[in-house]
C-alpha cells in the first residue's frame, strides 16, 4: 500500500479528517502501518511500551494473563478507537497485551513524544482526543462501579446497551442490529462472571424478546426497553 492510500484510509477517522501532509510524516504514520494476523499478538504483557495504536480494520482483544495462565479480557478495540498509551502516561501498561481476534487486523502506531508535540501545534485535535481520553475514562469507571455495585444480570444489561451505543445508535430506533464479535466467555469477563451464567442470563434475555443473535449478529428488538433498564440498572 502506498504513502497516499494510508493517509486517505486514517483521513477517513474525524480525528484526523483535517492532517496536513507535513504532521501526517512528522507522526512517523507511513512506518507505523501494520497487518496483524488473527490471534498475533501486538504487544504481549507489555510493561515499558510507549506507543499509541490506532485501529483501522478488524477488532482487537485487550486483556492480561492471569495467575493460572488464562487470557483475561479487559476491552475489545474497535475499528476507529485507541489503546496502547493512549493516557499519554509512560510506562503504565502493567503487563497487558493486545492481540487481534476474529479476523485480521490493519493498525497504525506513533510514538507517545510524536504525538505530544502534534498536539502541542494541533489545540482543536487536543480538544478532541482529551474529550475522546475522557470518554474512555468514563466507560471504565462505570464497568468498576457496576462490577461492585450490580448483579450479573443488570451487568449483561448495561453491556449489551453499551454495545448499541457504541455502534452510533441512540435509543431512538425502534430495532437496532450490531455484529456479534464476541464469545460467551468474552462477554464473562469483561462483566465479571462465568461463561454458563451469561449463556442463561442472555437465554432469559432473548425468551424476554430483548435480544435476538446468532453467529454474526445481534440485534435488539425493543431498544427503548434496554435503554430503560440500563438506566436503571
Amino acid at each position: 500500500m502506498g504513502i497516499e492510500e494510508k493517509m486517505i484510509l486514517i483521513r477517513n477517522y474525524d480525528l484526523w479528517s483535517n492532517l496536513s501532509d507535513e504532521e501526517y510524516h512528522a507522526l512517523k504514520v507511513e512506518d507505523g502501518f501494520k497487518e496483524v494476523p488473527k490471534d498475533q499478538y501486538i504487544y504481549f504483557e507489555a510493561y515499558n511500551h510507549n506507543k499509541i495504536y490506532f485501529a483501522k480494520q478488524g477488532y482487537i482483544k485487550i486483556g492480561f494473563i492471569d495467575e493460572e495462565g488464562n487470557e483475561r479480557v479487559k476491552e475489545i478495540i474497535q475499528p476507529g478507537d485507541f489503546f496502547g498509551q493512549f493516557t499519554l502516561e509512560r510506562d503504565n501498561l502493567q503487563g497487558e497485551f493486545a492481540k487481534a481476534y476474529k479476523n485480521n487486523i490493519s493498525l497504525c502506531s506513533f510514538a507517545v513524544e510524536d504525538f505530544e508535540k502534534l498536539l502541542t501545534h494541533r489545540p482543536d485535535m487536543a480538544l478532541k482526543y482529551s474529550k475522546w481520553v475522557g470518554f474512555k475514562l468514563r466507560k471504565i469507571q462505570n464497568r468498576l462501579i457496576n462490577l461492585l455495585n450490580k448483579d450479573v444480570k443488570k451487568r449483561l444489561e448495561n453491556f449489551l446497551w453499551q454495545l448499541v451505543e457504541q455502534n452510533n445508535a441512540n435509543g431512538k430506533q425502534a430495532m437496532v442490529c450490531v455484529p456479534n464479535y464476541l464469545t460467551h466467555e468474552d462477554i464473562a469477563s469483561l462483566i465479571g462472571s462465568s461463561r454458563q451464567t451469561v449463556t442463561t442470563f442472555l437465554n432469559e434475555l432473548e425468551a424476554e424478546k430483548l435480544i435476538r443473535y446468532n453467529r454474526h449478529q445481534i440485534c435488539f428488538p425493543d431498544v427503548k426497553e434496554l435503554q430503560k433498564r440500563a438506566a436503571v440498572a
